[in-house]
């Protein structure tokens, strides 16, 4: 991979004039055009009204239609895929769903750059956000924009506090450090058995080999015990150093041990990303680890349980650091082949504009937070809710890191080929030591960055 350092990255000019930030700068168009948009379904039926809502505003303000298609998350995946590598009709805009998608499309040189939409907002942009949507393209030979984010998303506890509490604990006096942290929910688990709960367990982690939920729990642990440097902004992959193979040792092993001890339920091993979600909503687990707020929205109505669960930051390292939150982003994408590449751009440059993607995730109660500071530090609304105040302070406000895939595309191939959740298989249904296991997964991790080579 070409050598890349963080600095040059956010400093880089691409030979572009800043548009700068205007303010609902659309107006009708003196030829109007046809847009087709794909987009994926909420997990709370609001996001999709706010996203219609978003696009009829658009088309009154434009003088352009647009054809929104909302599609269930894994049917558009498969839809996206096709219609790239099969020579299919393609959409004039489209999201990163799966989120890595935005790296292995760029690299393939399927994608438009849309540098000139990013520069409108880039200085408000976190760090995060611009490492995650500048890749490198293969052909190119070199980095660019090829998305337009206008979301973040990372990962926070959530907790029944009525189970903590009938377990005589209180949430406020849980430990403040990763391992003591999830170990306490254990001694909960065996004191709720004892009072008749024969079918609650501990945590709710996803230990899969689909969907985004077990890369991104996966990510967590590594960085929590020190593996951070995996992958470094320079593109280069860490495999052999010492700390970085001790963290993911670390990280098999206290999943899988807490598996086979009875603390996570039997099907999380074929769990999807919606899964545990529904296991959490039936109190079946007293705590999750997922990203977003999506675990709480979706029961929005029902008061009662919506103000019962806590949202919890992430805790400090087992030295008492912080963990860097690794996140992800939503970024709107144009692909090559587009018939309305002037027109994807401009509907991405109304919905990067901060007051239309608050609005845009206002609307959608907040599930994914956004990619500026500025935004929620203008607007209360985000911190009245205890939900989104926490997931805010957690992916937005504290430190942050781009997944790995950011630095280098084979990482994305690493997520898509699901290498460490098929490591937690070995140890599950092989027993192989996690150290066994480890290494099997660092070696095809090895094989994968083999193959990403600048060209």
């Amino acid at each position: 991979m070409a050598v890349l350092t963080r600095r040059s990255v956010l400093q880089s000019t691409l030979g572009i004039a800043t548009a700068g930030a205007l303010s609902r700068p659309f107006i009708a168009n003196a030829a109007a055009t046809t847009i087709t948009i794909w987009w994926v379904q909420g997990f709370a039926k609001q996001e999709d009204i706010s996203i219609q809502k978003i696009v009829a505003d658009y088309e009154k303000l434009s003088g352009d239609t647009v054809n929104l298609v909302i599609t269930p998350y894994a049917p558009l995946r498969q839809k996206i895929v096709v219609a790239l590598t099969s020579g299919g009709e393609v959409p004039d805009v489209f999201q990163n769903t799966p989120n890595e998608m935005l790296a292995i499309h760029a690299w393939d040189d399927r994608l438009v750059d849309v540098s000139d939409v990013v520069e409108t907002q880039r200085s408000k942009y976190i760090d995060s956000a611009l490492l995650f949507a500048n890749c490198y393209n293969k052909v190119t030979k070199q980095r660019s924009f090829y998305g337009a984010p206008y979301s973040v998303a990372g990962l926070v506890n959530h907790i029944w506090r009525s189970l903590v509490e009938k377990a005589g604990r209180k949430v406020e006096d849980l430990p403040k450090t990763w391992d003591a942290y999830y170990d306490s929910f254990k001694g909960m688990q065996k004191t709720l058995r004892e009072m008749g709960m024969r079918n609650t367990y501990s945590m709710g982690f996803t230990l899969s080999t689909t969907g985004n939920d077990s890369n991104n729990q996966f990510n967590y642990f590594l960085n929590a015990y020190g593996g951070q440097g995996l992958v470094t902004p320079d593109g280069r992959l860490h495999i052999d150093d010492p700390q970085v193979r001790e963290a993911a040792i670390k990280a098999l092993s206290y999943t899988t041990t807490a598996y086979k001890e009875g603390y996570i339920p039997k099907s999380a091993v074929n769990w999807n990303d919606s899964d545990n979600n529904n296991a959490f909503h039936s109190k079946l687990l007293v705590m999750d680890l997922d990203g977003t707020i999506s675990t709480e929205v979706a029961i929005i109505d029902k008061k009662d349980d919506y103000d019962d669960i806590v949202t919890q930051g992430i805790v400090f390292n087992n030295d008492g650091k912080p963990i860097p939150g690794s996140i992800t982003c939503n970024c709107g994408m144009v692909p090559k082949g587009a018939k309305n590449i002037a027109g994807a751009k401009q509907f991405l440059k109304y919905l990067v504009q901060p007051e239309i993607s608050n609005e845009y995730l206002k609307g959608g109660l907040g599930r994914n937070i956004p990619a500026m500071k500025s935004i929620v530090e203008n607007d209360p609304w985000w911190f009245a809710d205890p939900h989104r105040k926490a997931y805010v302070t957690e992916g937005l406000l504290s430190p942050t890191m781009p997944d790995w895939f950011a630095y280098n595309p084979a990482y994305a191939q690493v997520r898509s080929e699901h290498v460490w959740g098929l490591a937690w298989g070995n140890i599950l249904r092989d027993n192989m030591a996690p150290k066994e296991a480890a290494e099997k997964a660092f070696k095809r991790v090895g094989e994968i960055f083999a193959g990403y080579q600048p060209g």
